[in-house]
């Protein structure tokens, strides 16, 4: 009876086990198919995030008009290959920013004719720079109104808003929107105390377009105002004015304010850049020495200007280096 109850013992396991092993075969099979589904799914999920990441990031890139900063003389090294004549002499002024200077990196600004707006404003609001003074005692949203009534100046119709060339009897109040998106946003940014928040609100800032070109707008329409006041001055013969008022109304293209604005302020932002004279009136109304080095003017003297060269002491500083006086960047120290 022993070895009888041991075979029946025996054939049961054996038989149990066949259907186990079925079993676990099919179950590990499964297992291993989930497996490797799963990696797939992740390997497409990845890339698929990937992709997305990448777009996002060369979209943001593309839209925000102050870059990151990046090393001063490994842009040199990329931006001026070669040995040409211009090469070497770009390079040379490179290195001797980074050596006499103390510049060791640049933030890339964005190449449109806004560009030397676009620099000097985000230095003074990355900065926390307050209102200049004079901005302090008046109200700039009134500005608009003031030359349109008050002076009776009906030729601001025909203000242009830089590639946005627009006239007609709503310039008024699309100055005073420009006019209001300044102040706003200058007066938060410079009450905020924190430099990486303020950092923060600068970038978020220059990457919408939109109020970006508000701000140029209302700091053009600024110097076309203060352009009228000082020629009524001078028709009145009032106060003495400052000297770059007249040097800019000696100009052939721009003895009165209606032809500085024609020929001069309305193409800003759309086909021309700045020049010489209107980059000290930016500084002069904004109360901001702008130093500027020009490295097309290496070994001259005119490598390193000031704008305006005549400035009060307790005025900040702001810094740019230009390749040929129509693109900036901005230099750090």
């Amino acid at each position: 009876e022993v070895p009888s109850w041991t075979a029946v013992a025996k054939q049961s396991l054996c038989l149990m086990w066949q259907k186990v092993k079925v079993q676990l075969m099919l179950s590990m099979s499964f297992l291993v198919a989930v497996f490797w589904y799963c990696r797939r799914l992740y390997s497409f999920l990845a890339q698929l995030l990937k992709r997305w990441s990448n777009y996002l990031q060369r979209k943001l890139i593309r839209n925000v008009s102050v870059l990151t900063e990046v090393d001063l003389l490994g842009y040199s090294a990329r931006e001026w290959k070669g040995e040409t004549k211009q090469a070497k002499h770009m390079r040379e002024a490179y290195e001797e920013l980074f050596r006499s200077c103390h510049v060791k990196y640049l933030r890339q600004v964005r190449r449109d004719n806004y560009c030397v707006l676009r620099a000097v404003l985000f230095q003074i609001f990355s900065q926390g720079i307050p209102f200049p003074s004079w901005m302090k005692e008046r109200d700039i949203l009134k500005l608009p109104e003031k030359l349109l009534y008050s002076q009776g100046c009906n030729w601001i119709q025909q203000y242009s808003f830089g590639p946005e060339r627009y006239t007609g009897p709503n310039a008024f109040g699309k100055l005073r929107k420009c006019m209001e998106t300044l102040k706003i946003n200058w007066a938060e940014i410079s009450a905020t105390k924190d430099h990486e928040e303020r950092g923060n609100m600068c970038n978020a800032l220059f990457s919408d377009e939109s109020k970006e070109h508000k701000l140029y707008e209302a700091i053009k329409f600024i110097m076309l105002y203060e352009v009228v006041e000082a020629y009524e001055q001078i028709k009145n013969r009032e106060e003495p004015i400052h000297n770059l008022f007249s040097l800019l109304l000696a100009r052939d293209s721009s003895p009165d304010p209606l032809s500085f604005m024609m020929n001069h302020l309305n193409s800003i932002g759309d086909s021309i850049c700045l020049d010489q004279v209107e980059l000290f009136l930016l500084g002069y109304l904004l109360e901001v020495k702008i130093k500027v080095y020009r490295l097309h003017r290496f070994n001259t003297e005119e490598f390193e200007v000031n704008y305006p060269d005549e400035y009060r002491r307790e005025w900040n500083e702001i810094s740019l280096l230009t390749e040929d006086d129509r693109y900036y960047h901005i230099p750090l120290f």
